[in-house]
């Protein structure tokens, strides 16, 4: 189980924090940046792939990710004030993951969708094909997102994320053969996107094609990075050395706040 991990089993994830670059004051200046480029995004959702799309439930998708990013937005500014975060990183931390994948992954899924089920002559999708495509898709998500987690957690219990002179090689090698593994998957979901947009979609523009093939890509991408935020968002609720003192400098080692 998790909790028989020690705190040396996910020292080699404390890189990016020691670095600084996923710091509080990193992740401020990350969250004001997603407070202006989510709305734009959404915008670009709305007026631009939503437009003569048949995709079922489009206005229902569309007023839920509007209030989410209002949200999102909203605590961002919040939690990038130092006041705050300084006093509440795990949730600054938290808000940042879903920030990057309401960048990345929830509007560009969601406009690749749209695009696909753009009305228009020739058109021979249906709303009921459309989601029987999408759960396909999502189904794809979800087997990157268990895979690279399993694979995670697998070497994290064989001790592969233990701080030392083969710390950098393990963690090369891990990449490869879970990028490996993604691309796989990731490789049957692009064949599935050409195949049914081809046979169905209206789309007859070249550029579009890549607009969706780099959608649903990034889709899947994102995924496939989401299981090392949440060990690290895991670690910083489990583990003092995650989290930074008032001075902004990262604990020391050795200190579980389970006791």
């Amino acid at each position: 189980m998790a909790s028989r991990l020690k705190e040396e089993d996910f020292e080699v994830l404390r890189i990016p924090l020691e670095s600084g670059r996923q710091g509080p004051v990193q992740l401020a200046v990350a969250l004001i940046l997603g407070a202006i480029f989510m709305p734009l995004i959404y915008a670009l959702e709305y007026y631009v792939a939503s437009y003569d799309s048949i995709f079922p439930y489009k206005q229902e998708i569309l007023n839920v990710h509007f209030w989410f990013t209002i949200i999102l937005a909203a605590l961002s500014i919040v939690y990038a004030i130092p006041f705050i975060y300084r006093r509440s990183q795990k949730f600054q931390y938290l808000l940042s993951i879903l920030v990057s994948q309401n960048l990345f992954t929830f509007p560009l899924f969601i406009c690749a969708l749209f695009f696909i089920g753009r009305d228009g002559e020739g058109m021979k999708a249906t709303p009921e094909s459309l989601l029987n495509f999408t759960y396909v898709l999502l189904f794809i998500g979800l087997l990157v997102f268990v895979v690279t987690f399993v694979r995670f957690y697998i070497l994290l219990r064989k001790g592969q994320y233990r701080k030392g002179s083969r710390k950098e090689q393990l963690r090369t090698k891990f990449e490869k053969k879970s990028l490996l593994s993604t691309a796989i998957f990731v490789g049957i979901g692009l064949v599935l996107v050409l195949q049914f947009i081809i046979r169905k979609s209206a789309i007859n523009d070249f550029n579009m094609y890549g607009v969706v093939l780099i959608g649903i890509t990034l889709f899947y991408v994102m995924l496939f990075i989401l299981p090392e935020q949440l060990i690290i968002l895991y670690c910083k609720m489990r583990f003092k050395s995650f989290n930074y003192n008032e001075r902004g400098y990262l604990n020391g080692l050795e200190t579980d706040l389970r006791g």
